[in-house]
């Protein structure tokens, strides 16, 4: 079994970060060995106003510094991110018992997430000359204002990732940030924000509160200029019910339940593992990962076999060094949630091909990555998110069936398509109903891709994060137009039946240059 690395003084500068009065705490395990990691303090409600009034402060001089600056200060931060991967993997392993390689990923994905927003704000952001319907009359300008400071709401699984990918561009915006941190993830958030602030984002710019969701993230949401949710769909509507009172916008990442197509053409062995990554990485508690498998019939046997092997063989374990293939779930909740979709499933016909089991002879939250056959709509894990290593294999003939089965989920995020042929897979990614469709690859290659946006489909949420459309969230455009007096505009009868004849010629002539 594993001990955290975190040292005792290092979680206790984590806590003085946190804008907390209660003088309550809540005990925080590690999912490794079971034991308490620390005692996180709570926050209170007027806390979560302080934070508001520290951040909006702060952000009225961090808006006026200018790209350049922010720049500067983002690029020092992403390269303090690299020079401290390995804390940052032992805050994200001691917290969500993800192996040294999945917790490396979150601090890579972090990494790139600030270069990409430090970069590209200033291109996105500053606006520019618009054409005007009326050449020499008119000239139309447009702006970018940060909308002030920003509510993000993030949960336990990927708390680096997940934290980068909404707090950053808000800070590249322009704006502040009140962030609530799930207990479970608080000190990965805080040991990422102590790069940023040591970088020079001013301390009270990107404030932290912890406690109950119901709470805490009711009034951080209460209190924003523009909320940032990631979370179940169940909550993510209460969320947005609760913004829309106040008509203030929201970016919502929510559930699903991920398909994944294995065409004919296929190398069965080779798509095996790569569907077993797809599936498995961090024990499945990823909102992208793939949940159920569609496995065309002239391949099927041969990938079902060679997937419960790879499965079969990942190596499950608690260390914090590369000896694992696939870690820990993250808490007893987790486990249940698994270990209840999984006894559902074959009480009701379904097959176990590859694990099924919890393992507490590894941990107290260890569970098998499971590869299940037989599953019907009358099991829970057959349309509803298990977010956990459980995967349901079917068979299909032809491509039509496999993309209405693909699609016919109320939840539309990630989806995979695997194929030998380049074109084949591109066509029938075109035809899924989700926000993002990954060729030959399960989940990576859209999620590592921050310039480009990511975000659901149907009740898998709202807005977009990441690439440009990650950073026009946080701003408000604002239209400036100006007369130049050169030609006046007609104001009266007699003006207007001068100039109407003059303006359909010119209306037509637009038309024909093209012109917007």
């Amino acid at each position: 079994m594993s001990a955290s690395p975190l040292s005792p003084s290092f979680i206790a500068d984590a806590h003085r970060d946190i804008i907390a009065s209660t003088g309550t705490t809540v005990p925080v395990t590690m999912p490794f060995t079971g034991e308490v990691l620390h005692e996180l303090p709570r926050s209170s409600p007027r806390d979560v106003q302080d934070a508001y009034a520290r951040s909006r402060l702060a952000q009225l001089a961090w808006s006026r510094a200018g790209f350049a600056h922010r720049r500067r200060v983002l690029l020092r931060a992403h390269d303090l991110l690299l020079d401290r991967a390995g804390l940052l993997q032992d805050a994200v392993q001691s917290e969500t018992g993800k192996t040294r390689g999945q917790a490396f990923e979150e601090v890579f994905q972090a990494a790139g997430v600030t270069r990409f927003n430090a970069l590209a704000a200033r291109g996105v952001l500053r606006g520019g000359r618009r054409h005007s319907a009326l050449p020499l009359m008119v000239t139309t300008r447009v702006r970018y204002r940060p909308k002030g400071v920003a509510g993000v709401i993030t949960p336990w699984n990927y708390p680096l990732s997940l934290a980068a990918m909404d707090v950053v561009p808000a800070l590249a915006a322009g704006c502040g940030v009140v962030q609530k941190a799930d207990d479970q993830g608080a000190l990965s958030i805080l040991t990422l924000r102590r790069a940023f602030i040591d970088a020079g984002v001013p301390a009270g710019l990107w404030a932290v509160v912890t406690g109950e969701g119901a709470v805490i993230g009711t009034a951080v949401t209460e209190e924003a200029d523009y909320v940032c949710f990631t979370g179940s769909t169940a909550t993510g509507r209460r969320v947005a019910v609760q913004a829309a009172g106040k008509l203030t916008g929201v970016s919502l990442e929510l559930g699903g339940n991920n398909p994944l197509i294995v065409l004919d053409d296929v190398d069965p062995a080779r798509a095996a593992a790569d569907a077993a990554n797809a599936c498995f990485s961090a024990m499945g508690q990823l909102c992208v990962s793939i949940e159920r498998i569609y496995v065309q019939r002239g391949v099927a046997a041969e990938f079902l076999r060679e997937f419960s092997r790879v499965t079969g063989a990942l190596r499950l374990g608690a260390g914090f060094d590369h000896s694992a293939d696939v870690g820990s779930l993250t808490s007893p909740a987790q486990l249940e949630r698994v270990r209840a979709h999984v006894e559902d499933a074959v009480a009701k016909g379904a097959s176990i091909e590859a694990g099924g089991r919890a393992r507490p002879d590894l941990g107290p939250f260890f569970f098998e990555p499971t590869v299940l056959t037989g599953v019907t709509a009358a099991m829970d894990c057959f349309a509803s998110e298990t977010f956990g290593p459980v995967v349901a294999v079917s068979v299909f003939d032809t491509e039509q069936e496999a993309i209405l089965a693909a699609n016919d989920s109320e939840f539309g995020l990630n989806a995979s398509v695997f194929s030998g042929s380049a074109r084949r897979g591109l066509r029938l990614a075109g035809a899924i109903e989700a926000g993002s469709v990954n060729v030959n690859e399960g989940y990576r290659g859209s999620f590592s891709s921050v310039a480009a946006p990511m975000g659901g489909l149907k009740q898998s949420g709202l807005g977009r994060r990441n690439g440009p459309e990650g950073l026009l969230r946080f701003v408000d455009a604002i239209t400036i137009s100006r007369a130049t007096g050169l030609l006046q505009l007609p104001r009266t009868g007699r003006e207007f039946e001068a100039l109407t004849g003059p303006m359909l010629v010119l209306a037509r002539a637009l038309k024909t240059l093209r012109r917007r």
